[in-house]
Formats: structure tokens, C-alpha cells, sequence
């Protein structure tokens, strides 16, 4: 048993992020979904999974729902909301091409445009034929409304929380980007709680991460930092960075906008000026929630989401 344990401290002293992976799998099971990868866009995708068996045979059988995290995230932020929509719908949690377990390619586009033909083309591989509701949060939010927009005949409804893509009320998060800074960048253990607290507003919410995990994260935030930044140049403060909120008058299905009222990143006037090109959009602001709110307040989130799914 000693020599066991003495193995397995020398694995984690070279890999300490083993713990974040241990941790993010648990978080997985617990959920409910499996894991899987597709070939899709050139790119080889890591999703998590949840397959719901139709009662009444394939005609009837139940939506897909397709989930897009944001800048710097993965798929793991969808848990706690998925845990909620499993058993009804199905299931698709993808890490976007660049991020999380999926590929990443040296030299190319990962802006919002880019993103969404690549989304495009994984819904088409994993539900052909039948459109998806297709959420997005935050960086996700902006290629969810491109691809809903540009490709509606694969996307049935569409919510974005917390959305990238408009020219919002000016915070220290939006100047410090438009002044070509990446206010997420993590490079030591200050900087890392630092970024936890821009993005998580209730104290609660905000996920402990002890030595020596928070070592492998900084160390992998660090080694990403000049790709975060290629991608924040292009979804930041390039040519295309309000292309979602100009192209959203292009979006005429069903839809839900839902904003942390806390929102310290993408601030909630973001939700009107959506609003303002999606009529047919419901506003939901949710309560005590920052700008996870997916993860701070998975609950309201998921009654926002079934009612979005679920209504005519």
C-alpha cells in the first residue's frame, strides 16, 4: 500500500491536473453522462453524452439539446444544469475545437464565425435531420446565435446566457479587454482566485480548489495563455466581435435570453440590446448569480430552459 501511494504522489507531482481530470470525471458520473468523440469539421470532438429512449417510438422521440461553454471553459460547466435536463431530453455537451479535451490546430481561426461553421457541421453529424435547441453560454452564447442565424434549419430553439457578441454597458471586464488585455488569464495562485472572482458572484458557488490541483491548473492556464489570447483578439476586439448581435435579427426560432443579474463579465445591459434584434425572445434575469450562471444557479436556469424547450 505504501508503495502505492508513494507511486501515485510522484504521478500527480508530475501531473498534479490529474486531479482536476479525476475531479471533472466524478462530476460527470454524477451528472449521468458518458463520454464520447466524433470526427466532425476536420476536428476530433470530446462530448459528454445523455441518450433518452423514446416511450412512443422515433417519431416522438425527445429533443436534442446541444450545449456551447464559453472563453476559457469546457464542457464540465454544463453539469450541474445537465444534471437537471437529463431524463427528459437528449443530451450533447461538446468541448469546442481549441478548448478542453478536443483538438486544437496551430495558426487557426477560433473566432465566432470559424466556431460556428465547425458547430454547424457537429450538429449535422450527431442529429442529421433533425434540428437541435442549441444553448450557449457566454463566448458560446456568440457562436450559438451565428449558428442559429446562418444555419437555421439545424437549430429548432436557441438560448443564450450570459452571451458574448454586443457592445454592452462598459465594465472594468469590457474595457480591460478592449484595451487588448485578457482579464482571465491565470498565471499564479492570486490570479486564479482573481478570475474566480469575475466570473462567480455568490461565495458559495465558487468551486475550492486545493494544492495541488489549483498548481495543475495554473500550470495549464499558463501554457494556454498566448492561444487565450489569439481567441480573445478575435471575439474581443476584432472585426468580428458584435457580428452575434448583428446577425441576431437574423434569428427567427423560439428563444430564451437569461442573464446573471450579477454578471461582473458580460454585463446584463447585454440582454436588452439581444432583445432589441429578437423580439420573440423571453428575458429571464436571474437572481443572486454572476456570470456562471449556469453553475451558480443551475435550478432557475433549468426552469428556464424546460420552459423554452417544452412551449409551442
Amino acid at each position: 500500500m505504501a508503495a502505492v501511494l508513494a507511486v501515485g504522489g510522484v504521478v500527480i507531482a508530475n501531473d498534479p491536473y490529474l486531479l482536476v481530470r479525476a475531479q471533472f470525471q466524478r462530476e460527470r458520473v454524477q451528472a449521468g453522462l458518458d463520454v464520447a468523440e466524433v470526427s466532425a469539421a476536420g476536428y476530433r470532438w470530446v462530448y459528454a453524452y445523455a441518450n433518452v429512449v423514446p416511450v412512443h417510438g422515433p417519431a416522438n422521440a425527445p429533443p436534442t439539446v446541444v450545449m456551447l461553454h464559453g472563453f476559457t471553459g469546457s464542457k464540465e460547466n454544463w453539469y450541474p444544469l445537465a444534471a437537471r435536463l437529463r431524463g427528459k431530453y437528449r443530451l450533447l455537451v461538446p468541448d469546442l475545437p481549441g478548448w478542453g479535451e478536443s483538438e486544437r490546430k496551430p495558426g487557426m481561426d477560433y473566432g465566432f464565425g470559424a466556431q460556428a461553421q465547425r458547430v454547424a457541421d457537429f450538429i449535422q453529424v450527431l442529429s442529421p435531420g433533425k434540428p437541435v435547441v442549441l444553448l450557449g453560454h457566454s463566448m458560446g452564447g456568440g457562436i450559438a446565435a451565428l449558428v442559429a442565424a446562418r444555419y437555421p434549419r439545424l437549430v429548432a430553439k436557441v438560448g443564450l446566457l450570459d452571451a458574448a457578441g454586443v457592445r454592452f454597458d462598459d465594465n472594468q471586464f469590457g474595457l480591460d479587454v478592449l484595451a487588448g488585455k485578457n482579464p482571465f488569464a491565470v498565471s499564479d495562485a492570486a490570479s486564479l482566485q482573481r478570475f474566480i472572482d469575475t466570473v462567480f458572484y455568490r461565495q458559495q458557488a465558487k468551486p475550492w480548489i486545493p494544492w495541488p490541483a489549483s498548481s495543475g491548473l495554473i500550470a495549464m492556464r499558463t501554457r494556454d495563455a498566448a492561444f487565450e489570447q489569439s481567441v480573445l483578439d478575435k471575439i474581443g476586439r476584432g472585426p468580428e466581435q458584435f457580428a452575434p448581435g448583428e446577425e441576431a435579427a437574423n434569428i427567427h426560432q423560439p428563444a430564451l435570453l437569461l442573464w446573471g443579474r450579477q454578471d461582473a463579465v458580460i454585463d446584463p445591459s447585454a440582454m436588452a440590446l439581444f432583445a432589441a434584434k429578437m423580439p420573440q425572445a423571453r428575458q429571464v434575469l436571474v437572481n443572486d448569480a454572476g456570470h456562471m450562471s449556469l453553475m451558480e444557479q443551475p435550478a432557475a436556469v433549468a426552469d428556464a430552459v424546460v420552459q423554452l424547450i417544452d412551449s409551442d
